[in-house]
């Protein structure tokens, strides 16, 4: 196990109507004049926005409404919110909605304190500095956002470019989940989420950092929930236990706790953001694409990992052959992520086989040509792994 720091400074507040405290937190963390920051319709219509609003207004908490986010966010309203923020002096911003608005807030958050353009932070020309406080009220459990250190962002250049930016200024103060709010996701929404939580799971889980018993068996207990309850909360949107554990779910895979005392990988997301940047896919079905084909081309480099994950995700039994028994696991994970209606190629997703050079000329741009820990990977493996998901 390697040396770690952990923090986790987020206040999580989660069960049924806890939309209704967002006022009274925002006052206890001493909010004067807060940015709602929101995405499309469905919290409109649903009548979230209208609640969060009174409890504000309840408890005299002054604020202004930023709509707009999207899938795959972009810089174009970062940067309107950021000027919004600014003209209106606000000190606190509040994401209603899923990873997007989130990563949207977050971006707002650390640009507005920052003189210069706000994208010199993704683009690694200035350090973050200072960040305006975030909280969320979260309507999709998926990203992970309400509780991380990471926000990503597109920028519409030519071509587009989609980067991270990971700093703890941007951690959530607090986070309202309330599982009934996910009751009207579609069914293809929720499963997206299954995807991505389960990913960054395995983000951490495919490590080269030996000893790490302890973050293993973490990682394994909530991919087992989440292959659990996924099925369940698909065919049962309204059952609120395995909506509430895939809330909760969604926020231990992605807030250090898998991942504490090991070496991530990421190499799938790099390779899965090219994607969803080109195509603006959702995220998670880029990465039901992509994380087979990833691993079919690196198994070979811990087959005891691989074997490990097989016999402990997937209950299959291993009987002296390595190899098959490895490959098994990979084909569990995929006809799992097929039976919650996600696609597995490119052609399922929409991608197509010949814009292949035109994603590794991206990618090589936002990696400088080499990434991934569990093996390192430059861009002519890239290409072979993009050639697997186009089979």
């Amino acid at each position: 196990m390697q040396n770690f720091s952990f923090k986790k400074p987020t206040e999580f507040i989660f069960g049924k109507d806890v939309e209704n405290e967002a006022g009274s937190y925002l006052k206890k963390y001493n909010a004067n004049k807060v940015l709602i920051h929101y995405g499309a319709g469905s919290v409109v219509k649903s009548g979230l926005l209208g609640r969060v609003e009174e409890s504000l207004k309840k408890e005299g908490v002054s604020y202004v409404l930023l709509g707009g986010a999207v899938p795959n966010p972009v810089d174009s309203l970062v940067y309107e919110g950021i000027e919004l923020c600014r003209k209106e002096n606000v000190d606190f911003i509040l994401a209603v909605g899923g990873g997007s608005a989130i990563d949207s807030a977050k971006a707002i958050a650390v640009g507005v304190p920052y003189e210069g353009d706000f994208w010199n932070l993704f683009d690694q020309k200035a350090p973050v500095g200072k960040a305006l406080p975030v909280a969320t009220v979260l309507t999709i459990p998926a990203a992970g956002s309400e509780a991380s250190s990471a926000t990503v962002i597109t920028k519409m250049s030519n071509p587009p470019l989609k980067r991270s930016l990971v700093h703890d200024a941007m951690i959530p103060v607090f986070s309202l989940m309330n599982p009934e709010l996910n009751y009207t996701l579609p069914a293809y929404q929720t499963a997206c989420g299954v995807v991505d939580m389960t990913s960054h799971v395995l983000e951490r889980y495919f490590t080269t950092t030996k000893g790490v018993e302890i973050t293993d068996r973490l990682c394994e207990a909530v991919i087992l929930t989440i292959i659990k309850e996924a099925p369940i909360a698909i065919k049962d949107p309204n059952n609120y236990e395995a909506r509430a554990n895939l809330t909760w779910a969604g926020t231990i895979a992605h807030d250090g706790t898998v991942g504490v005392g090991r070496m991530p990988d990421w190499g799938t997301h790099m390779l899965e953001h090219e994607l969803s940047a080109m195509y603006n896919v959702a995220h998670g079905a880029g990465l039901a694409v992509m994380f087979p084909a990833w691993m079919e081309y690196v198994y070979e480099e811990d087959l005891d990992r691989f074997v490990r994950f097989a016999e402990n995700i997937w209950g299959i039994e291993h009987k002296g052959d390595k190899k098959e028994t490895a490959l098994a696991g990979i084909k569990a994970i995929k006809e799992f992520f097929k039976s919650i209606g996600m696609p597995t190629s490119f052609e399922e997703l929409g991608a197509k086989r010949e814009d292949i050079p035109a994603l590794i000329e991206v990618l090589k741009i936002n990696t400088g040509g080499s990434f991934s820990n569990f093996k390192k990977l430059d861009m002519e493996d890239a290409r072979k792994i993009y050639e697997i998901a186009a089979r």
